[in-house]
């Protein structure tokens, strides 16, 4: 589980260690501690210290490595030595049982990560022990035909189960040194660095992994200061949007996060309707003490296959006290994988080599920015010139039945509930607009944006996409503007604004959604969704998703501390007018000079 917040002092910490951590040292200590695991013998803080001061010259009270880095390096010695032994360990081994026991004295040879420093802790950087690795790795039962996506790396400690199975892999990891590390472990794999929560957008459109294992932060975002309560269920649903149909997700969790809490049932339901639930089991801390936590966790298996019913879950043996219980459940309750449709078999070549090459290709080259989904195109429409109000219908009555009279979309449907405007108004026909919205064709031709709401999203599109006459000048309250020459300092241009007046009945959320993703699939991904009271969060989240887009996108801005910058690079802030009208306090700069996104008001 290990993301990047907010934290300055973090950074720029992480930052000036990569030039001094490099890759060469942290392998060259790793090597020396595989050595000692492969006699037998115990990684002690002395030797560990040793071997940490050869391969960086120098001693950690010098400054020349951490104690993080050491314990990085104690996992990258892990995966070495399973690369190494664990074929011939397996084949000694009876069974998953006796292996799982093998795993454990080889943990035991370990030092228990006791010094951690405060940006482990913030970035919440726990790693998988390799006995619960394995573990779900039998839950996830990979074979060599599946390719593997791990959204949270971290230093492989998961993927390398995936390896040993011949499966070929996809990794993300966000901080920086450690996908240094992963790049170097496993050098023909693709490494990225995007936040995990939105996995499903970063990644190629091509890449369709039929395994995810998943160790993701349990309550931490990506640039975000504080506790995020839904971060390990952002994760979840990003992946699982992203796993090939009839692929299966194994992720480990906080144990409170399951169907049985209230209070993420209505979650669990919502992830109930792209996948189903098969397992939920929770372990007792102990297992993560080794790694520098003893709170409990829960291993959850979702297969990518529609559920009967959303609402039901199976249940939950309890909670393990160790791993070979956990195990022993696993091999006796989880049910087998689905069957995953011919042509993505036929896309899963034996041979590893191909497979890795294949998982090469498919991933897209851009670091950083994301892929424009394939259904997603430039929307067309038909000008209607000059529609009178005897062709539109309009007659001599007070209200008029709403109809399109400047522009016709192919393929659109008509609004499911009757819409009336005034005559007034019908009698007015709409100027000839020229924008071109990109929205997914299948939310037009399926419905889920009626033709009146989409000519909304065409005509605030209009607006947008031009500028108020006139150059302007901002005081630093952001409240005094004034006019100003166009060559003036620090002079700005305003875009045009558009204001959506409909009444009860047209889906105001839909439209306004509407246009978010339409500036989305521009890659224009920072937005904030005003509304009048907190509580409408649900109501936007809603109206997001009916456009099968990930809820969770949308987040509230009270999350984020008041005077604290904000470092998304993508998101829908969801706030209200009074916490926009709230004032400065002391050294904390008000709501307003929130300075991120462009508005759209509810």
């Amino acid at each position: 589980m290990n993301l990047v917040l907010p934290l300055q002092a973090a950074v720029a910490a992480e930052l000036s260690l990569v030039s001094r951590q490099t890759p060469c040292a942290l392998a060259s200590a790793a090597e020396s501690l595989l050595r000692v695991l492969a006699r037998g013998q115990t990684v002690d803080v002395q030797n560990l210290r040793a071997a940490m001061t050869d391969a960086f010259g120098g001693s950690d009270a010098e400054g020349a490595w951490d104690w993080k880095s050491a314990y990085d390096v104690c996992e990258v010695a892990q995966i070495l030595f399973l690369r190494k032994f664990a074929p011939a360990m397996r084949a000694r081994a009876g069974s998953s049982a006796q292996f799982l026991d093998m795993l454990g004295k080889v943990a035991a040879l370990l030092p228990s990560h006791t010094k951690r420093s405060e940006e482990s802790q913030s970035l919440q950087q726990f790693s998988t022990p390799i006995m619960l690795g394995f573990a779900a790795s039998i839950a996830a039962a990979v074979s060599p035909q599946d390719l593997v996506l791990e959204p949270s790396a971290g230093t492989g400690l998961l993927a390398i189960f995936a390896e040993l199975a011949g499966a070929g892999l996809v990794l993300n990891e966000m901080a920086e040194i450690r996908a240094t590390l992963l790049s170097r472990l496993f050098p023909d794999v693709p490494v990225t660095r995007h936040d995990a929560a939105h996995i499903d957008d970063y990644l190629g459109v091509e890449t369709r992994p039929t395994v995810v294992l998943m160790n993701p932060p349990f309550s931490a975002g990506a640039h975000v200061d504080g506790r995020v309560a839904d971060a390990a269920l952002r994760h979840m649903s990003s992946a699982l949007a992203r796993l090939e149909e009839g692929g299966r997700m194994v992720a480990i969790t906080g144990a409170s996060l399951c169907p049985e809490n209230p209070t993420w049932r209505e979650a669990f339901i919502c992830l109930q309707e792209r996948g189903r639930v098969v397992f939920s089991a929770a372990v007792d801390g102990p297992v993560f003490a080794r790694h520098g936590t003893s709170v409990d966790t829960r291993l959850t298996i979702v297969d990518r296959v529609a559920a009967d019913d959303p609402t039901l879950f199976p249940p939950s043996p309890g909670t393990a006290a160790d791993t070979k219980i956990l195990l022993e459940w696993i091999e006796r309750l989880v049910p087998s994988r689905a069957s995953l449709p011919p042509a993505v078999v036929a896309l899963r070549p034996p041979s590893p080599t191909h497979r890795l090459a294949r998982a090469t290709s498919r991933i897209n080259a851009r670091s950083e920015s994301f892929a424009l989904p394939a259904e997603a195109v430039e929307l067309a429409y038909e000008a209607i010139d000059g529609v009178s109000a005897e062709a539109a219908g309009i007659y001599d009555t007070l209200y008029e039945g709403y109809k399109l009279q400047s522009i016709r979309i192919p393929g659109a449907r008509p609004h499911p509930t009757l819409l009336v405007q005034s005559a007034a108004m019908a009698s007015v026909v709409p100027p000839m607009p020229s924008y071109r919205p990109h929205l997914p064709i299948a939310l037009v031709e399926d419905g889920l944006l009626s033709d009146a709401q989409v000519e909304s999203v065409v005509y605030a599109g209009e607006a947008h996409d031009g500028y108020i006459a006139g150059s302007w000048v901002v005081d630093e309250t952001y409240d005094g503007i004034a006019a100003a020459p166009d060559d003036a300092e620090g002079a700005v241009r305003f875009r045009r604004g558009w204001m959506l007046g409909d009444g009860t009945g047209a889906g105001k959320g839909r439209q306004v959604a509407g246009i978010l993703l339409d500036n989305w699939l521009k890659r224009r991904r920072r937005a904030i969704w005003v509304s009048k009271s907190d509580k409408l969060i649900e109501d936007a989240q809603r109206d997001w998703s009916a456009l099968r887009q990930e809820r969770l996108l949308i987040m509230p801005l009270s999350r984020f501390r008041q005077g604290t910058p904000i470092r998304l690079t993508e998101g829908i802030l969801f706030t209200t007018y009074a916490t926009l009208r709230s004032d400065a306090r002391e050294d904390k700069a008000s709501r307003v000079q929130i300075g991120w996104g462009a508005t759209s008001m509810a």
